[in-house]
């Protein structure tokens, strides 16, 4: 036989539970649809090289797009739209946009990193990013390593890009590094900051091999024979530094 007085006990149990929950959750959430935005908060991820994306830039990006969410009803602001606005700029690598109780749209943002700009003897001017990919120079400004000379488009892909990752990740290279110049046959000239001479790494190969080279005379043969005594320093070849004297002036 059902014990009827058992069960009316379950069911009243079951029902107060599920009162008790949905009080708690009518009660505890905030009328999104009467809420108004009160503030975005952007965080843009930092990196080892500044690249061109401000707060400022991506409060206008919003604006032009006419989803900025400050001062609009938290029920229409669309977190999805705002990160799929935001990853279709050409700047930005990835967006993540959410919401809080407490009337904020937050945004987090990891931008493309400039590593290299490059100024070719075509004409081309663009800058490659971390990933080795083309970034246009019009309209904005990095200061970051400048690459002159004979440079197609792939060579910035597959050489410089790798070859700019290398420096901005030490922080000798990065502060040493004005300026690479590609010769005519592939081969590469370094500018240095300090030092009134041109460091020849040859073919870009072995490159960690190179600047460990360098590096060494730099601190055990310039500092102690003059960082202005050379107009040449070569490390083109394994196990060997070959110097060329600055002509006397007359």
């Amino acid at each position: 036989m059902i014990d009827w007085k058992k069960a009316a006990v379950v069911v009243l149990d079951v029902f107060i539970g599920a009162y008790l929950v949905l009080a708690v959750t009518a009660f505890n959430k905030p009328d999104e649809e009467a809420a108004v935005c009160t503030d975005l908060q952007i965080t843009i991820e930092q990196e080892a090289v500044d690249g061109f994306l401000t707060a400022d830039k991506v409060v206008h990006l919003l604006q032009q797009k006419h989803i900025y969410p400050v001062s609009e009803p938290m029920g229409k602001v669309n977190t999805r739209q705002i990160e799929e606005a935001l990853m279709a700029n050409t700047l930005i690598d990835k967006a993540e946009c959410y919401k809080t109780q407490t009337g904020k749209v937050c945004l987090t943002i990891k931008q493309r990193i400039p590593v290299i700009r490059v100024m070719a003897q075509n004409g081309d001017d663009y800058y490659v990013d971390s990933r080795g990919e083309l970034m246009k120079s019009e309209g904005y400004n990095c200061h970051t390593v400048v690459a002159t000379g004979h440079i197609g488009k792939q060579y910035a892909k597959k050489v410089l890009a790798p070859l700019a990752n290398t420096i901005i990740t030490d922080n000798f290279w990065k502060k040493q590094t004005v300026q690479f110049n590609v010769l005519s046959d592939g081969s590469v000239e370094l500018i240095p900051r300090v030092g009134e001479h041109v460091a020849y790494l040859g073919q870009p190969v072995n490159i960690d091999s190179k600047l460990s080279r360098l590096r060494k005379f730099y601190r055990y043969g310039l500092n102690e024979a003059g960082w202005n005594r050379y107009s040449r320093v070569s490390v083109e070849f394994d196990n060997q530094i070959v110097c060329k004297k600055k002509s006397k002036k007359i």
